[in-house]
This record gives C-alpha cells, structure tokens and sequence, in this order.
C-alpha cells in the first residue's frame, strides 16, 4: 500500500517502512505524528484519488530526528561594480519513518457546542452591560474656499507731447 501525502507545500509518496525528510514539523524525536492531508491512496485492489484530499485515510509517522540540511551558498555579484555578497541557508528538516497508512479514527463533535455556547455567553454578557454615553464630538468648522486678492492692472501712463514755438 502507498499514499501521496503533502507536507510543507511538496507531495511525498510513501509506504510503510519509508523515511523522508520533511519540512521541519513541530515534535520531538520519538514522538508519533499524523498527517491528514492524503491526496492519493493506492494498493493491491486499486488506487483512490481525492479531490483534493482522501477523506477518511491518515498516515502516520514516528519522528526520527530534527536535522538541518547540507549548507547552499548564496552569491551575489555586479560585475565592473565592486558589489559581492555572500551567503550561507541551511533548511531545517524533520526525518520521519512512516508507521502507517489507514482509515481515521471517529472524530468528536463536542468543541463545535463548546464554541457556540462560548458566543451565546458572550452575547448574553453584552446585553447585561450598562451602555457607555456616547461622547459627542464638536462640529467640524466648515472650511470654505480662501478668498484672494485680485490684483488691477495699473493705470497707463498717458504720454502728452506739447508744441513749443
């Protein structure tokens, strides 16, 4: 039996026995993890596709280790500019050994209840609060277009030529 799980925005196909490294996952090493988001199954009798996840199938996996990856250099250069940088990453990862590959455990409906009583609760509270007074604020002053100073044009100069004899 194989399944195709997605983990870390990447898609792992696995069987029982595998070990992969994932993007790191919260855990420690030794403790069992499940992931839910199955997007194929298969075995002996067919495969079964889900749209975009099987309901129902679940993996599960034992943590190994929490390891980083081999380091990646990052280099940058502008040739002629005198401009290098230089970089190191390591991505954490998680090595998981997959256990299993079944069918999900019934799920409880009890924290949908919980939740809605918690809003009823609260809505019972708001209705029993004293209501505040309003606080009014003062009218804003209107501010209307500023008035501007037409200039006149000067007066011309009216030249007079006299005749002298």
């Amino acid at each position: 039996m194989f399944a195709v799980i997605k983990t870390g925005a990447k898609q792992y196909k696995v069987a029982v026995g595998d070990v992969i490294k994932v993007e790191k996952l919260d855990g420690e090493a030794g403790t069992e993890i499940s992931l839910d988001t199955v997007l194929m199954v298969g075995d002996d009798k067919g495969v079964k596709v889900g749209t975009p996840a099987v309901s129902g199938i679940i993996v599960t996996a034992e943590i190994l280790e929490q390891a980083r990856a081999a380091k990646i250099i990052v280099f940058k250069k502008k040739r002629r500019q005198g401009y290098r940088r230089k970089a190191g990453h390591r991505q954490e990862q998680t090595v998981l050994r997959i256990m299993g590959i079944g069918k999900n455990a019934p799920k409880k409906a009890a924290p949908k209840k919980v939740a809605t009583k918690a809003v009823e609760l609260k809505a019972e509270e708001k209705k029993d609060a004293p209501k505040k007074a309003a606080v009014k604020k003062a009218p804003a002053k209107k501010v209307g277009p500023k008035k501007v100073a037409v200039k006149k044009p000067a007066a011309k100069k009216i030249a007079t030529k006299t005749k002298e004899k």
